[in-house]
């Protein structure tokens, strides 16, 4: 089931029996989960109407006894059950604990009306091959939770503004993203920051964003290999002594630095293959916004450049952590010697 068919359904009071949540974006999880138990409770209601498992501490059967027996006192009850075992793709099961999924179906075949389940998978995939999965898909309760897409992120960035009476520009949502990541959770945090700043009716632009919130490590090392394509090693240098000032790590530094240029790599190398972005990004475990950014940054470099860079690197990481050289002189040293070695 849809993310959106799910919600519409909640708001309009409607409760299927069983929900699975599953996938990565465990923030948009809880909120639905939230959502949910707004739906279903007067504030008051709440400590009497949820009643929570963890099927790595309680058998299966105990939460589906909890959903046949009817509430005290309030209208519906929800059983909320963290499950990283039962349904997860991968999922080991606590050989203590003997969960009999066919309980559970039994149940599915007469539901009570005033109980929802509601099951919070922590893992990124189902097991498609169980029954309980295949049967729970059957009829419409899985709902899954993937990491948005960065046209949708940025989208998502805008409404959550726009919900606090604020106006977010689509170059600030996009600097925010470049900053932060792609993380929900986090994201939130921090557009929920810059609306308490703009305050009510104001507008939040990427200047504002750039100066309320920090640039990342990885932020400027993007900008470092910028500089490196284009051989400004006057303008690295600078971006590198700020790295210092902010006491970062030399080997932290150039274990990034070899990162995204391995990533570039690997993308040139893939782009050979005639794969698509989403494929790199599936093949690479990425996002695929960050597959773009590292994409476009290729562009600027041969394969024997990155190569040649790569090798450079590894050995100078060598030298750092063997105390051959100081950390901090070795990567200087090596940004000059790009001045240098101009071969693309």
């Amino acid at each position: 089931m849809d993310i959106r068919e799910a919600f519409k359904e909640i708001k309009a009071g409607k409760f299927r029996p069983v929900y699975v949540l599953y996938g990565k974006d465990r923030y948009r999880m809880g909120q639905f989960i939230d959502a949910l138990t707004g739906f279903m409770f007067a504030q008051e209601e709440r400590e009497m109407g949820i009643v929570k498992f963890d099927t790595a501490e309680s058998a299966l059967d105990e939460a589906v006894l909890e959903a046949e027996t009817p509430p005290f006192f309030i209208e519906r009850k929800l059983v909320l059950i963290r499950d990283v075992s039962v349904m997860a793709a991968g999922g080991k099961e606590n050989t203590k604990l003997e969960h009999r999924p066919e309980t559970l179906l039994r149940y599915m075949d007469n539901p009570l009306p005033s109980s929802v389940i509601v099951f919070a998978v922590h893992a990124d995939k189902l097991d498609e091959r169980r029954k309980l999965v295949k049967a729970l898909k059957d009829r419409g309760s899985l709902v899954a939770f993937p990491e948005m897409e960065i046209q949708e992120l940025k989208q998502w960035l805008v409404k959550r503004a726009a919900e606090q009476k604020r106006t977010l520009t689509a170059a600030a949502a996009e600097l925010l993203i470049t900053r932060v990541g792609v993380g929900t959770g986090q994201l939130s945090q921090e557009v929920d920051k810059l609306c308490l700043h703009a305050g009510e009716g104001g507008v939040i632009d990427a200047e504002q964003t750039a100066l309320l919130t920090a640039a990342t490590v990885e932020e400027d090392v993007f900008a470092l290999i910028d500089a490196i394509a284009e051989l400004r090693i006057d303008k690295a240098l600078g971006m590198y002594h700020q790295l210092l000032v902010r006491r970062e790590e030399p080997i932290k530094i150039a274990a990034l630095i070899a990162r995204q240029l391995r990533i570039m790599l690997q993308i040139k190398e893939l782009e050979g293959h005639h794969y698509s972005p989403q494929q790199m990004a599936g093949h690479l475990g990425l996002h695929p916004y960050a597959v773009k950014l590292a994409a476009e940054k290729a562009k600027k470099f041969a394969t024997a450049r990155l190569g040649a860079l790569l090798a450079a690197l590894a050995e100078l990481d060598y030298n750092m952590k063997s105390g051959l050289i100081d950390k901090a002189l070795g990567l200087e040293l090596y940004l000059l010697s790009l001045g240098v070695s101009k071969g693309a």
